[in-house]
């Protein structure tokens, strides 16, 4: 089979085509021929060695296809051996494509449990875009973050996977949604997932604007963060109002004022990921609700992983992007 696989770690052009023997069925686990693979930061990371994957290795969390056993059209759920415990992973949790053969690839081996039929609906591309990025915004905001229909959203970002996951979900469950940008023309396509509207976060006073646009300008009931903007997402807080924080990519470290958090009565909520159940709950709104698919902003063919990679760097997408394991790279 093709696959893009890295011998060392370093920027995008560590990642190669190769040709890797394929790998095989057994009772615990399913092989997926795949048809697209959707792009994840963490996949940047690896790609650095900040997981220190086993080299030569092949990247990748996300993907969909056929199961060569059934031929059932499947997605592949990247949260492994999560466990019985719903509030955390169990200490041997990973996610696939970390210490084992990920999707940039044209099949991958994956336990049983994680293989979930395909939303008919979605397209190759738009299925491959959904498991790992719809299921931690889905925990971070109704299993983590509690959101109800007509609370109050703010998400910081307005462009990557997470961000326009987050105003789908939200909107489709009945939330008031605002998010944040430093591009006007992020904010509209926020806007045409079901935002109500959003602020420039490189203008001074973000999040008080953001605050003039919650309901009654008490701030929201939940803020999504995840860059580490902690300080200025507590500012956007109503009193009470949760913070659920998962990603870094704008900052490492958080300095907060301690008064001030327990005055405010603030939840903060670290989450990753999410569960089996978690996959459950997500595809059953998907079904119960009009959500939007997943935005997908480019394709890739399979051979261009790491043009792919540098593109997902760059910022200047909106949405997911994604590799096609078929000769001309489109799904």
């Amino acid at each position: 089979m093709r696959a893009a696989v890295q011998r060392r770690y370093g920027g995008p052009d560590v990642l190669e085509a190769a040709e890797l023997p394929d790998p095989g069925p057994d009772r615990d686990h399913a092989v997926i021929e795949l048809r697209a693979a959707a792009l994840n930061w963490h996949d940047v990371l690896v790609r650095r060695g900040q997981y220190r994957s086993p080299l030569p290795h092949v990247p990748g969390a996300d993907g969909a296809g056929i199961d060569v056993e059934t031929g059932a059209e499947v997605l592949v759920l990247p949260a492994l051996r999560w466990g019985d415990d719903e509030s955390a992973p169990a200490a041997d949790w990973e996610i696939l494509g970390d210490r084992r053969h990920g999707t940039y690839a044209e099949k991958v081996r994956v336990p049983r449990d994680c293989v979930f039929p395909k939303p008919p609906a979605l397209t190759w591309a738009e299925a491959a875009a959904l498991p790992l990025v719809g299921l931690t915004t889905y925990r971070a905001l109704f299993t983590r973050g509690r959101l109800r229909a007509g609370e109050s959203l703010l998400v910081l970002g307005a462009g990557g996977g997470v961000a326009t996951m987050a105003v789908s979900l939200a909107s489709a469950a009945g939330a008031h949604v605002v998010v944040t940008s430093s591009a006007e023309a992020k904010i509209a396509g926020a806007c045409e997932l079901g935002a109500e509207g959003g602020v420039r976060y490189d203008r001074p006073g973000w999040a008080e604007a953001a605050v003039a646009r919650s309901p009654h300008r008490r701030g929201f009931d939940l803020v999504l963060d995840p860059v580490g903007s902690w300080a200025d997402a507590l500012a956007a807080l109503r009193p009470g109002g949760r913070l659920v924080v998962l990603g870094a990519s704008r900052a490492e470290s958080a300095t907060l004022a301690v008064r001030p958090y327990y005055f405010g009565q603030y939840d903060l909520l670290g989450t990753t990921m999410g569960s089996p159940r978690d996959f459950d709950g997500l595809l059953r709104l998907r079904a119960e609700h009009e959500v939007p698919p997943p935005v997908v902003d480019r394709v890739f063919p399979l051979a261009q992983a790491a043009d792919a990679h540098e593109y997902l760097e760059s910022g200047r997408g909106f949405g997911k992007i994604v590799l096609g394991t078929e000769a001309e790279g489109t799904v």
